[in-house]
């Protein structure tokens, strides 16, 4: 699975007001599975965004992204501001091919 938090390159798309700065948290139950903060723009994660037909980010960019297997089961992502800040972000789930 491919799950992003886009905030900051939502400004391209015309988005006032959107979070400079996301952090993504993926958790099952009450258990934090795995976190991001500022994708890296890693060529596993570019790659994952071509397969799935998802807009690009800029590598250096703020948004998060998370590439995970994950076992049939409920899950919970949730996308926070880094020190507390608040603003509009979009929260992507793909399955990857």
């Amino acid at each position: 699975m491919l799950i992003r938090a886009v905030g900051p390159t939502l400004g391209a798309f015309g988005v006032s007001g959107a979070l400079a700065d996301p952090k993504l948290e993926l958790y099952a139950g009450t258990a934090l599975i795995q976190s991001n903060d500022n994708w890296a723009g890693t060529a596993a994660l570019g790659s994952a965004f071509s397969a799935v037909g998802a807009f690009s980010l800029d590598p250096a960019s703020k948004d998060s992204a998370l590439l995970v297997t994950l076992p049939p089961g409920s899950y919970t992502a949730q996308v926070s501001g880094v020190n507390g800040a608040t603003g509009v972000a979009l929260v992507e789930v793909y399955e990857v091919p």
